[in-house]
C-alpha cells in the first residue's frame, strides 16, 4: 500500500460498534441517529444533473457519494427507494439545444444517455426511479395552483412567484435569516425586480419567451421554475415527508432552501427529516471552473482512467469532506485498488480466525455507521487485506470481504487464465521440480511480458495481472 491508504488512516477501536447509523443533518448541524419513517425502509431523494452537457468530476462526486451511502444502507439490511431526477427543462438546455438545432427533448435525451453510460462505468447502481421534469408538468401546475390558492404565491405578468416573507424559518437550512438575505438583496436589480413583491421571491412558473418550449397553464404558456421541479417529483413519488434529501453543498441555498419553503407551505408537513450534502471537488488544490481551464468532464476522463479506479478515488473520501483531484491521487487509487484485487483473488485457505473476522466486520460497521465515514471504513478493509495476506482466507472471510468492497462499488471479476498460460505455468512448475531453473526463469519472464506475475508461496504458485 502507498500514500493513498496512508492518508486515509484514522484511529479506531477494534471490535466496538453501535448498531445505529448516525447522519450529519445539515438542517440541525448535528449528528443524529437515523430513524426511518417506515421500519427498514429509506426513502431518499438526491438532486440529479441538469442535462445540457456531460457531467463533470464534481457531479460525479455527488453521484458516487450518495450511491455509496445507498449501498451501505442496503448492506445494513434496509430497502432503499432511491430517487434521482433529471432536470430537462432549463435555460441552459434551451440555449444549448438552439445552438445545435435540436429540440430540447432530443438534446436532453442525448446527455441523459451519456450520463447513464458514464455512471455505469463508475459502478453506480441504477436509481429506483430517474424522474424527468417533462413527465410531471400536470403535477407541477397543480402544486403551484395550491400555493396560489393558499396565498403563498402570486401571479405577475404570466409569471408565478413564491412569497418568501410568508415562509417560516426561511433559509434555516443555509444558516441564514430572512433579514440577512434582505440586506444582501437590497441593492440588487434584475429583470424581474419591478414585478416581484419582494426581491427574494422566487419563480414557480415562468411565462414563455418567443420560440421557447412551453406548456399551457392557468397563467398562460410557460414552464416551471427550477426549485418547484424537485419538490413535485420528490413528494409525488415518495410522499409529503421523505427520510433523506441529498445533494451537493452548493444546493443548500437557494435550491434546497426554496424546496423546503414551497413544499412545507403546500403540505404543512416537514419536507425531509434529514438533509445531507457532499463536499466540493478541487482540481490540483484549485476550485474547478471553466475559466481556470481545469474543468474536466467524466465522459472525457473515462477515456484515459478506468471507471473503477475513478470510483475508488471518489468513494473512499468521507462524503462531506472536500476532495482534491490530482493525477497522483488517481494513480495512488489505481495502485491500492490493484492491491485489493490481488488480495481478493488469493487462493482460499482452510482455516481463519472467526473471532478476528467478526472484529473486522464490527470495525467496518462502526466506521460506516458514523456518518458513512468511508475513509475509516476503507482503512479497516486495508487492515483486513493485510490479515488475509498473512494466510487467513477461507470462504467466510472472502464473502465478508466481498460485501465490504461492494459498499464502495468495487466488484472484482474472477479472472480465468487461458489454456496456453495455464500450460506454461504447469511447464514451469515441472521445470522447477526437475531443478531446471533456466527454463523456469525463462517461462516466468515470458509470462511477465504478458502482464502475468507469478508468486511462489508455501501454498503453491499464485499469479496476479499487472
Amino acid at each position: 500500500m502507498n500514500s493513498l491508504n496512508n492518508s486515509l488512516r484514522m484511529n479506531y477501536k477494534r471490535g466496538e460498534t453501535d448498531m445505529t447509523i448516525k447522519i450529519y443533518d445539515t438542517m440541525t448541524r448535528s449528528l443524529r441517529d437515523f430513524v426511518p419513517i417506515t421500519e427498514n425502509t429509506v426513502n431518499m431523494y438526491v438532486c440529479g444533473p441538469t442535462v445540457y452537457n456531460y457531467i463533470h468530476i464534481g457531479n460525479a462526486r455527488s453521484v458516487v457519494a450518495f450511491d455509496t451511502i445507498r449501498r451501505y444502507f442496503e448492506y445494513r439490511g434496509y430497502k432503499v427507494n432511491y430517487i434521482s431526477n433529471f432536470t430537462d427543462v432549463d435555460d441552459k438546455i434551451i440555449k444549448g439545444a438552439a445552438e445545435v438545432g435540436m429540440d430540447t427533448k432530443a438534446f436532453s435525451d442525448k446527455f441523459i444517455a451519456a450520463f447513464m453510460e458514464d455512471v455505469k462505468q463508475l459502478g453506480v447502481k441504477p436509481a429506483t426511479k430517474n424522474p424527468r421534469v417533462i413527465d410531471y408538468m400536470d403535477e407541477i401546475i397543480d402544486f403551484v395552483k395550491v400555493l396560489v390558492d393558499k396565498g403563498f404565491a402570486y401571479e405577475a405578468n404570466g409569471d408565478v412567484y413564491f412569497r418568501v416573507a410568508k415562509s417560516q424559518n426561511y433559509a434555516k437550512l443555509a444558516n441564514k435569516t430572512l433579514a440577512d438575505l434582505e440586506v444582501g438583496a437590497s441593492g440588487r436589480v434584475d429583470g424581474e425586480g419591478e414585478i416581484k413583491e419582494n426581491p427574494l421571491d422566487f419563480a414557480l412558473w415562468k411565462s414563455a419567451k418567443p420560440g421557447e418550449v412551453s406548456w399551457q397553464s392557468p397563467w398562460g404558456e410557460g414552464r416551471p421554475g427550477w426549485h418547484i421541479e424537485c419538490s413535485v417529483m420528490a413528494t409525488t413519488i415518495l410522499g409529503d415527508t421523505i427520510d433523506i434529501h441529498g445533494g451537493g453543498a452548493d444546493l443548500e441555498f437557494p435550491h434546497h432552501t426554496n424546496e423546503i419553503a414551497q413544499s412545507e407551505a403546500k403540505t404543512g408537513k416537514t419536507f425531509a427529516n434529514y438533509w445531507m450534502h457532499n463536499g466540493f471537488v478541487n482540481v490540483d488544490n484549485e476550485k474547478m471552473s471553466k475559466s481556470l481551464g481545469n474543468f474536466v468532464t467524466v465522459h472525457d476522463m473515462l477515456k484515459n482512467v478506468d471507471g473503477q479506479v475513478l470510483r475508488f478515488f471518489l468513494a473512499t473520501q468521507q462524503y462531506r469532506k472536500p476532495v482534491n483531484f490530482t493525477e497522483k491521487a488517481v494513480h495512488d487509487a489505481s495502485v491500492n485498488l490493484k492491491y485489493l484485487k490481488n488480495t481478493f483473488t488469493l487462493p482460499l485457505t482452510e482455516e481463519a480466525d472467526a473471532a478476528e473476522l467478526a472484529k473486522f466486520k464490527a470495525d467496518f460497521e462502526a466506521a460506516m455507521d458514523d456518518d458513512f465515514n468511508t475513509a475509516n471504513g476503507i482503512t479497516v478493509i486495508f487492515d483486513m487485506a493485510k490479515w488475509i495476506n498473512s494466510g487467513n482466507y477461507n470462504q467466510a472471510v472472502k464473502d465478508t470481504f466481498a460485501k465490504m468492497l461492494a459498499v464502495f462499488g468495487i466488484v472484482f471479476e474472477e479472472e480465468v487464465l487461458d489454456a496456453d498460460i495455464e500450460a506454461l505455468i504447469e511447464k514451469r512448475q515441472a521445470a522447477r521440480a526437475n531443478k531446471d531453473f533456466a527454463t523456469a526463469d525463462a517461462i516466468r519472464d515470458q509470462l511477465a511480458a504478458q502482464g502475468i506475475k507469478l508468486l511462489d508461496t508455501k501454498d503453491g504458485v499464485r499469479w496476479t495481472r499487472d
